[in-house]
């Protein structure tokens, strides 16, 4: 019987534009029939799977996501002396294996991510071939893929290689896009920028004038972790699963997204964390914040609809979920290691 993780995350971040659309300003979404902040999951994703914590904790079990690898063999092939022609043609035939190539190019078209083992494959043939100053062989090419990696990132969200479909990883973690509890409106910042050597005996005005969006808001941030999954992709390797789902947990909670950090600081903690754990079908509490929060006591409120909601859903429904814990930084309640253990933890057997 499939064991579920879902995290139900309120965080609040101050003016910000984490997550910019095409135009450069906030990404929003219409839900219950106002406009609300969004911070796409791919955001969200990128910033968890390249942060420090999580990249200490799984070190040698992250990835690497690139189109380059391909430019990467050609430039040590050039380095090591290899004919120009056969350069390319060698690295080419490496880089082919994980997708279609850019053409006459050593790019792949989208990009492949790649596991610690895989990385260190093509390093090894790279080696060879630079060595013994011939062609890679066929079998040492279709050696490169690994089915039977222990690359955390990808057993969490998953890999397409269309080129190789039989080497794709079913993602084990879904991640929603977080969204705002309440309503808002995007804002604009107009800035000036003054030259420094500028003394204003010839021209008076500033040297850039700028102007870029932002807001703030409360985000609920729903995430569903399928543990057997995750196991299975680990090639079943238990306590690798407990550290990655340590890593992912603490991520969602502390780090934010990179995007316009330096012009707004909005770094933030989650305040509120309930984790769940179970083997029923799992669902978002998403529907809580349908009707948008308002007030001058926000978070409390947040924080009520969202328990409501569950108690509400599990009296009609029958208990979702067979164990739980919650943390609530708004009250000085729990302990944050305790929680990360709870996801953590190996779930137990159940006698059927």
């Amino acid at each position: 019987m499939t064991s579920f993780i879902q995290l139900h995350m309120l965080t609040s971040y101050p003016p910000a534009n984490l997550n910019r659309d095409d135009l450069g300003r906030p990404k929003t979404a219409v839900m219950g029939g106002v406009q609300r902040l969004r911070i796409s999951s791919q955001s969200l994703k990128r910033a968890w799977r390249t942060c420090d914590a999580f990249r200490q904790d799984l070190n040698g079990h992250v990835g690497t996501r690139t189109k380059e690898m391909g430019v990467r063999v050609l430039d040590r092939l050039s380095k090591a002396g290899i004919a120009e022609s056969d350069a390319k043609a060698w690295a080419q035939a490496i880089a082919e294996r994980f997708g279609k190539l850019k053409t006459g190019n050593e790019e792949i078209e989208q990009l492949a991510h790649f596991s610690p083992a895989e990385v260190a494959a093509v390093d090894a043939l790279t080696n060879a071939i630079i060595a013994e100053r011939r062609a890679p062989r066929e079998d040492e090419l279709n050696a490169l893929l690994q089915a039977s990696h222990t690359a955390a990132d990808i057993a969490l969200f998953g890999r397409m290689l269309a080129a190789n479909p039989s080497f794709n990883t079913e993602a084990a973690a879904q991640v929603a896009h977080a969204i705002s509890v309440h309503k808002v409106a995007v804002e604009d910042d107009y800035f000036t920028a003054v030259d420094d050597l500028n003394r204003g005996n010839e021209e008076m005005g500033a040297a850039h004038i700028g102007e870029t969006g932002f807001a703030a808001g409360l985000f609920y941030l729903y995430v569903c972790i399928d543990r057997d999954l995750l196991l299975k992709n680990l090639q079943g390797d238990e306590e690798l699963t407990a550290r990655t789902l340590r890593a992912l947990a603490e991520a969602a909670a502390t780090v934010a997204p990179t995007g316009k950090q330096n012009s707004f600081a909005s770094r933030a903690y989650a305040s509120y964390i309930l984790a769940e754990r179970g083997s029923r079908q799992p669902r978002s509490l998403s529907v809580a914040f349908l009707k948008p929060v308002s007030g001058s006591d926000m978070l409390n409120d947040a924080i009520a609809a969202l328990t409501d909601t569950r108690s509400k859903m599990d009296t009609v429904y029958g208990k979702l979920c067979e164990t739980d814990m919650a943390i609530n930084a708004v009250q000085g309640e729990g302990k944050f290691e305790e929680l990360l253990k709870f996801v953590a933890s190996r779930p137990e057997k159940r006698n059927l």
